[in-house]
């Protein structure tokens, strides 16, 4: 058993791991029909294993690579089966494929083999080579063709190229042959209007084996167009009335084609004439008014026959074609009234004109187009609306003379109800029959005069306004009146007083509505009271000027300002509590609050409460004062430098009574806490300029391991030293100078 199990392992079927893996039934070689489909099977095996398989057999390789073919798994066997992906073809792909096949059990024995796949050639039936491979092929031919090839067949063997096809059609009594090259050949001149229109013909090609390939052709016969169409109508003159609708028939033009009915012989109908008033439907042939004709027109006044020259085409272009002429009489008829160059007039008169002035003369701006001079005559009456005969007359009677007979004062109660706008009708009638009417519209305004200057609804303003106001708020409203009527606009504007120093247009008055508001902020320290003079103007350059007094009111606005504003200090640890610390004193201003309104607050870095300002409020210099001890050797603090922010606010008497908020300074505080002895401190003590030089580091009894390490660092480094000093004199020994040479030379 162990010789059988050593001969296994050379031969590479047993694995290291100690298992048995083996495949039954490879390797081997396999034949293949081409042109399978998928899923066909091409060789079966199985697998003979003492362990269970870790990876199944697959394919890892081909030669020629190719991705033709897998492996399913049908226990208790192995499918190897094409996937159809390529579809293998004796004549383009390689006729041969070693596929081999990999398998791993749990030991990780491994087994690998070869399966040879042998293509086989299949005889296969003749190919299309042209479009009657997947479609019906169509052929045109025109009638009275001469007989001869029509189509040629190309066709192949994939099997035998070497051997001829033949050829033949179906049906045999069709008037087309093919020849042994397979190129078709019509017998026969076609004529469209005695033989079918079209001839379905099989073709069938078969190689020397007996197999056969079908195509279908079908043969169609065109109609050629060689008639020309002629006119079957009789009458050629007609007559129609002017002003006829568009759309309107006028007559049917009729022709025939001698070709047989169908595309070819369809009759298309044209006017060749150039004309705006009549076209023509160029299936039907008829004819249709395509605009108001009138005969008045100037094209019409001296001839009212328009001729057409009518043509019929068997094509939409090309082809054989006909023509005639007809004539198309216009009747006239009395169908325009008077036309005036417009029906709306808008006329301007100024509120001084007197009785007896000449408005509008209409007559001037009418006309009566009719070329009889019975129907272009006409007259004016009917004046009527708002303001005829109380204010304008037609004067003489009839002639369209519009003449103002009253009053048109602008200002006049009875002128103002109106609005100053008349509005009057009158008719322009045809003196003939049928009396065509038509209405004039005569719009008359009043235009006013400017007499009047503006007037104040007072003549001075006084108003309030706080300090604290922003930009755009409202000061108050100035309003003047024009007596005037009507009322177009006030345009208001400040003539002068706006400015102060460092400062113009501190404030800014809307032209339109006289509202007066602040465009920059006010200052009660710079100036308290402005006076202001604002000019109000009319549409028509009359104005007059009021005087504006404007106050500022004193509001809490400014900071207080204290000096230093940033200092820094030093402070020693056993400082007692309750002294002023280094003198040191805070001394603050404000320009609109007193000394007595001043607060001090530490804000942050105050930790433990050590400092604080006597007095905390009522006064304008405050001192830094001790608060609290320190205690550093009991651990309650650990801070030795300080950074204060101080507040100082102005809150403390007036700002309510200022009005606005309280208003608060800042100043920054930078103290340092030494232990006296070890820390040398030098200080100034002008508040203006203090120069501080600590030095830090101090020793305490407390940080006793500082110089006992910095002891033992000391020795430790003269021992390096030393032992690097002896390993060079080591290895670098002085070397003597030889003695010198006394024997004699």
């Amino acid at each position: 058993m162990d010789k059988l199990r050593l001969l296994y392992f050379l031969l590479g079927v047993i694995g290291p791991g100690g298992g048995t893996l083996l495949f039954i039934g490879l390797p081997n070689t396999s034949s293949l029909a081409e042109n399978q489909p998928a899923g066909k099977v091409v060789y079966t095996f199985s697998v003979n294993s003492t362990s269970s398989l870790l990876v199944s057999p697959r394919i890892i390789n081909s030669n020629p690579l190719t991705s033709a073919f897998r492996i399913d798994n049908s226990p208790p066997n192995y499918l190897v089966v094409t996937t159809g992906s390529p579809v293998l073809d004796f004549e383009t792909t390689p006729s041969s494929f070693d596929i081999q096949i990999y398998m791993v059990d749990n030991t990780m024995d491994t087994n690998l083999q070869t399966l040879t796949v042998q293509l086989t050639d299949v005889n296969e039936p003749p190919v299309f080579l042209d479009n009657l491979a997947n479609q019906v092929v169509l052929i045109y031919i025109e009638e009275g063709t001469a007989q001869g090839p029509i189509y040629t067949i190309l066709a192949s063997d994939p099997e035998d190229r070497i051997s001829a096809l033949k050829y033949s059609l179906t049906p045999a009594s069709a008037p087309f042959t093919v020849s042994m090259t397979g190129i078709i050949v019509s017998t026969k001149t076609f004529d469209y209007e005695t033989d079918p229109h079209s001839y379905p013909l099989t073709v069938t090609v078969t190689d020397s084996a007996g197999l056969s390939v079908n195509g279908s052709l079908i043969v169609m016969i065109t109609n050629i167009n060689d008639e020309t169409p002629y006119f079957n109508m009789i009458a050629t003159t007609f007559t129609i009335p002017e002003e006829q609708n568009p759309g309107t028939v006028v007559t049917t033009i009729t022709a025939e084609d001698p070709d047989d009915a169908g595309f070819i012989s369809k009759l298309y109908y044209s006017i060749n004439t150039p004309n705006q008033y009549f076209s023509i439907n160029e299936m039907t042939g008829v004819i249709l008014v395509a605009k108001r004709i009138d005969a008045e027109a100037r094209t019409l006044r001296l001839n009212k026959a328009i001729s057409l020259e009518i043509t019929v085409r068997d094509l939409p272009s090309g082809g054989n074609s006909n023509k005639t002429t007809i004539t198309i009489n216009i009747q006239d008829i009395n169908d325009n009234p008077p036309v005036c160059t417009q029906y709306a007039f808008s006329q301007s008169v100024p509120e001084t004109a007197v009785n007896g002035t000449l408005i509008m003369d209409l007559s001037k701006q009418c006309t009566d187009i009719d070329v009889d001079p019975i129907n272009n005559a006409f007259n004016f009456s009917g004046l009527s609306g708002l303001g005829s005969n109380e204010r304008f007359q037609l004067i003489p009677a009839g002639s369209g003379k519009i003449v103002l007979t009253g009053d048109l004062d602008f200002e006049d109660p009875n002128n103002i109800a109106v609005g100053n706008e008349y509005s009057l009708k009158v008719a322009v009638e045809d003196i003939a029959f049928p009396y065509y009417k038509e209405y004039i519209y005569v719009y008359i305004k009043t235009t006013p005069i400017n007499e009047h200057n503006p007037v104040f609804n007072s003549s001075s303003y006084v108003f309030n306004v706080s300090e604290l106001s922003p930009p755009d708020s409202i000061i108050g409203y100035i309003y003047a009146t024009d007596q005037d009527y009507p009322f177009i606009g006030i345009t208001y504007t400040i003539e002068s007083g706006g400015s102060t120093l460092g400062a113009t247009n501190i404030f800014w008055i809307n032209p339109s509505t006289g509202v007066l508001k602040l465009s920059n902020y006010a200052d009660y320290e710079t100036t308290q009271k402005y006076i202001l003079t604002v000019k109000a103007t009319d549409s028509g350059s009359r104005f007059s000027t009021a005087s504006v007094t404007v106050n500022i009111l004193e509001a809490n606005d400014e900071k207080p300002v204290c000096k230093p504003d940033s200092y820094r200090l030093s402070v020693p640890v056993n400082q007692a509590t309750g002294t002023n610390i280094q003198n040191f004193k805070l001394t603050c201003t404000d320009r609109d609050s007193g000394p007595q309104s001043f607060r001090y607050f530490i804000n942050s870095g105050n930790i433990n409460n050590h400092f604080a300002f006597s007095p905390s409020s009522g006064s304008n210099v405050s001192s830094l004062i001790l608060a609290l001890p320190f205690d550093y050797s009991e651990g309650g603090d650990t801070t030795w430098n300080y950074n204060l922010r101080v507040l100082i606010t102005d809150g403390n008497l007036n700002s309510q009574s200022l009005g606005g908020p309280v208003q608060t300074g800042t100043v920054s505080l930078f103290i340092n806490v030494y232990i006296p002895g070890t820390t040398t401190a030098k200080t100034t003590t002008t508040p203006s300029a203090v120069y501080v030089v600590t030095s830090e580091n101090v020793y305490s009894p407390l940080a006793w391991y500082i110089p006992f390490v910095s002891t033992i660092g000391a020795l430790l480094l003269l021992g390096f030293l030393g032992g690097l000093i002896y390993l060079l004199a080591k290895y670098f020994p002085c070397r003597r100078p030889p003695k010198p040479d006394t024997d004699p030379l």
